[in-house]
């Protein structure tokens, strides 16, 4: 591997994780030494990182990790309601039954345990994801998808779990999966819509109501 992209997958990985907090100046020095690289491989990682919005560079040379707040969820879930949507529509054109009728059984399930288990939960949400993902065969929207997804890690931190969120989310789940399974590509994309329109006043609400805590307690719900 490159050292530009062993940097990339490390740098990306912190600052999602937030291990490398809103606001943390990338300075070439520390980051080079801490690395164990040159600059020159660790401008093409900040760069590249800056072109996928996790790093701001006009504040200097060194470049600093981007804010996630309240002020810009909105226009993140515009973006990600216009791609899953799509996602949606295609997915239950061009399925797989036997993927989506498995997935709907274990959503089915989730119902009574996803209070207990919600680190499960998360894992069969993204197994949804990725069941969609291969579905629509379109690389170009994939990679959109993906790119989205780095910023909305991020925003989960702003929220914190709600059990009643949480049950709430598993029949929005289901209405998608089984949409998608019966083929219906209006019902898939509309469905998809208020998921999202939930999972955002959600994270506005909670955020509202997490001002204040620190952010290594923060886990979202969405």
């Amino acid at each position: 591997m490159r050292a530009s992209d062993k940097a990339y997958d490390v740098l990306k990985e912190e600052i999602l994780s937030w291990r490398l907090s809103p606001g943390t100046v990338l300075s070439e020095t520390e980051q080079s030494e801490r690395l164990g690289i040159s600059r020159t491989p660790l401008r093409e990682a900040i760069t590249r990182l800056a072109a996928e919005g996790l790093v701001d560079t006009q504040r200097g040379r060194a470049g600093v990790v981007t804010d996630v707040s309240a002020g810009n969820l909105a226009e993140l879930f515009e973006l990600r309601e216009a791609l899953e949507t799509q996602a949606a529509r295609l997915a239950a054109r061009r399925r797989n039954p036997r993927v989506f009728d498995a997935l709907r059984s274990d959503f089915e399930n989730a119902r009574a345990t996803v209070a207990e288990n919600t680190a499960g939960y998360y894992e069969l949400v993204a197994r949804l994801d990725a069941a969609i993902d291969a579905a629509i065969e379109n690389k170009f929207l994939l990679s959109s998808l993906r790119g989205t997804r780095s910023h909305l890690a991020r925003a989960r931190r702003l929220a914190q779990d709600n059990p009643d969120r949480l049950s709430e989310s598993v029949g929005e789940h289901l209405l998608i999966v089984q949409a998608i399974l019966d083929g219906d590509e209006l019902l898939a994309a509309q469905a998809t819509a208020v998921h999202l329109r939930k999972s955002l006043l959600n994270l506005l609400d909670t955020a509202a109501l997490n001002a204040g805590t620190p952010e290594s307690s923060m886990k979202g719900t969405l």
